[in-house]
């Protein structure tokens, strides 16, 4: 089959080394002419070394996107995902899987349902989230991922073109609980990160990233996610591996807060884009909208907006009245 994957990013054409193992012909869509030139010559991306795409992988620019593909894999950040696809009307027939780990800002909405506004049908609409560090799996080593649709044909065809003998993919019906999954516990990776950075230890790190379990469960099920899917792959697992390896970009950010950058200089030095900071504002205002609450949230959006010290978001998550562990 022939398959686009939209965004030249370290994810995406990780995603596209995959596809491609399997014997699928993939075009990268990239930004612009020369970051496509780019990745022809490289035959990668000099951020992740580990890859290098084989002979069934050719860049374009997204402007020169032809309009016959079997499907369109969406890997560019989750504030671009907009504007980058309506770049692309002549693709809005293609069955859509969203890779894209965030909320949009100001709207409020999931990728997929910005993808949904954009034109494409919810249907043909699926989203993929797991533990999946880009630079693990563009060496071969094990990794496992879901992938959820409201149609189960759709989450299947993703299953199927995805999978091979060191990624393993499952399905699930709850696009909601998998997509907020992959997007929430990268907010909870950045306090994490904070910890680290300050060497709290592992008993901390472990309750920040349980206590961050519990907020996103609670936002998700508020929001029509089943519980259940947030003790899988796109939550649990996904939040462990994100809140403790150093080669997760929002572990990494939260390290350098910690060391007493600013969230500016922070990201600058991560050098792509750290999906949890853009999210963490429009988490705690569906929170607030809902009624639910997310302390850990709420602190790190307050370090990034500026309104808190680290020593101070520290001090009021540990300050807060103490409750039942479970509460409803």
């Amino acid at each position: 089959m022939a398959y686009a994957v939209l965004g030249a990013t370290s994810w995406g054409l990780t995603l596209a080394g995959l596809l491609a193992a399997n014997g699928h012909a993939v075009t990268v869509l990239a930004r612009t002419p020369a970051e496509a030139e780019g990745v022809n010559a490289c035959r990668g991306l000099a951020r992740i070394p580990e890859l290098v795409l084989p002979s069934n992988v050719a860049a374009l620019a997204a402007s020169e996107a032809p309009a016959a593909f079997e499907g369109l894999v969406v890997a560019v950040p989750a504030q671009s995902v907009r504007a980058t696809l309506r770049s692309l009307p002549g693709l809005r027939g293609t069955p859509v899987l969203s890779a894209a780990k965030g909320i949009e800002f100001g709207s409020m909405l999931r990728v997929s349902e910005v993808i949904t506004a954009e034109g494409w049908q919810r249907p043909a609409i699926a989203v993929l989230s797991g533990p999946n560090l880009a630079h693990e799996i563009a060496r071969g080593l094990p990794a496992a991922s879901v992938v959820a649709a409201q149609a189960d044909a759709e989450a299947a065809r993703w299953q199927s073109a995805l999978s091979g003998p060191a990624f393993r993919v499952y399905r699930s019906s709850d696009a909601i609980g998998v997509e907020l999954g992959g997007a929430l516990k990268n907010v909870v990776a950045i306090a994490a990160g904070v910890a680290a950075g300050l060497d709290m230890g592992a008993n901390a790190m472990a309750a920040i990233m349980t206590r961050g379990l519990a907020e996103m469960t609670r936002l998700g099920a508020a929001l029509g996610a089943d519980p259940l899917t947030f003790q899988g792959l796109a939550g649990v697992g996904d939040l462990a591996v994100t809140c403790y390896s150093p080669l997760s970009r929002n572990h990494r950010f939260g390290e350098l807060l910690a060391h007493g950058e600013t969230p500016a200089t922070a990201a600058g030095i991560v050098g792509e884009a750290v999906e949890g900071a853009a999210t963490a504002p429009v988490a705690v205002a569906l929170a607030g909208r809902l009624g639910v609450e997310m302390p850990i949230a709420e602190q790190v959006t307050a370090v990034l907006e500026g309104r808190a010290s680290i020593a101070g978001a520290m001090q009021a998550l540990l300050g807060r009245a103490l409750t039942a562990e479970h509460r409803g």
